[in-house]
């Protein structure tokens, strides 16, 4: 599995351009994430840190990295304890990247956004990756965690009063569930309030029309593009 997301182009060791390390150090990275390797993932991410590298490059591996723990989970390859782990891990490595992100960003929040896996589905890598990348970029970001029915969404919408709502599953199954979360926003009364973005391994613009969203995210750097855009930051 490992080989199967090795860069192209990262054949090279040491440091590249930038103090971005390259080649081994990556894919020793990425083997350390797939095969669960906690103390070696978080030994791996502080080093390359100290050595400079910059942390959204390092976030971009491990996002590589979790893709194919949600592949692998869906050809049976990997289980359930398999993404509790290596949600563990990337929960580690935000712990150590955040700092550095978040060293230059003054304390304004540019907007909130109401994110969570809807009903039916407890993926929560994919969204785990988006609530990092929102908060990193500015966003108060409050997450209601996985298999969250629609009256849930509706509750802290009508409660919190988000600019954006995160719709996330990597389920084909749970498109209805998200079909079903803008349908009873709507019925609420609330849709015109929010803007809705839905994400995950399997959504796409045709999933977006089919549920009724504003947009889709192909992943976590889009969906931090659309809620900037509907936030006019």
């Amino acid at each position: 599995m490992v080989d199967d997301i090795r860069d192209k182009d990262s054949g090279g060791k040491g440091e590249g351009a930038g103090g971005f390390p390259t080649g081994e150090a990556q894919e020793e990275l990425v083997r350390s994430i797939l095969e669960m390797e906690e103390e070696r993932s978080l030994a791996l991410v502080a080093e390359m840190l100290e050595g400079g590298a910059d942390p959204m490059e390092i976030l971009a591996l491990c996002r590589k990295a979790m893709e194919k723990v949600g592949e692998g989970f869906e050809k049976g390859e990997l289980f359930l304890p398999d993404l509790i782990m290596s949600g563990e891990i990337l929960s580690g490595i935000s712990d150590l990247i955040k700092p550095r992100i978040k060293d230059d960003r003054g304390p304004e929040r540019l907007g909130k956004v109401l994110m969570g896996t809807v009903e039916g589905d407890i993926h929560d890598i994919g969204k785990n990756i988006v609530v990092f990348m929102l908060d990193v970029n500015g966003f108060e970001v409050i997450d209601l965690g996985v298999d969250v029915p629609p009256s849930m969404f509706v509750e802290k919408i009508a409660e919190l009063k988000p600019d954006v709502v995160g719709l996330s599953c990597l389920l084909t199954l749970a498109y209805e569930a998200m079909k079903r979360t803008v349908a009873a926003v709507e019925e609420a009364g609330l849709r015109s309030d929010v803007k809705i973005m839905v994400g995950g391994g399997t959504v796409d613009d045709q999933v977006r029309e089919y549920v009724g969203a504003d947009a889709y995210g192909a992943d976590a750097v889009a969906a931090v593009s659309l809620a900037k855009g509907w936030t006019g930051r």
